[in-house]
């Protein structure tokens, strides 16, 4: 896909943290509820748990899953593992070892909390026909069509 129309900020910024976030988007993305507390209590091993936990709450905060799970601001691994009653989580790069792991993780949230691959129909074709509709009846540039189908 060409993305010739994007600025560098917008290519730079895609699917990563730029900052620390914020106290009120820690408590509002990362926060985990019972029903969040209780798929996690079913994994082994605190690693797990975590990868796990910053999963969801990247997926939840970003719109979309990191090659690296660990790969987030020190601030939010500390938010998540506090939540989790998890002291020492100096064994976290290991939840990155086993792909297989990571996969099965992203599917369960998929799964379990309605998130949407839009590389599958009928997603594809609905975020197309969305894209197709604001392009034709606005005057938004590509690049704002990006920001705001991203978001």
């Amino acid at each position: 896909m060409p993305v010739d129309f994007l600025t560098e900020e917008q290519k730079r910024r895609y699917g990563r943290f730029q900052c620390e976030p914020s106290q009120i988007q820690l408590s509002r993305y990362f926060y985990l509820d019972d029903q969040d507390r209780g798929i996690i209590r079913q994994l082994r091993g605190t690693y797990n748990r975590l990868g796990f936990a910053l999963q969801l709450g990247t997926v939840r905060f970003l719109g979309t899953f990191l090659t690296d799970p660990a790969n987030v601001p020190a601030g939010v691994i500390t938010y998540m593992a506090r939540q989790l009653v998890i002291d020492d989580w100096s064994d976290l790069s290991r939840y990155s070892e086993r792909r297989a792991t990571l996969h099965a993780h992203s599917i369960r949230i998929r799964e379990q909390y309605g998130y949407r691959d839009f590389n599958e129909p009928p997603w594809r074709f609905r975020l197309t026909r969305w894209l197709y509709t604001r392009a034709w009846l606005t005057s938004e540039r590509p690049s704002i069509l990006f920001d705001l189908s991203t978001a």
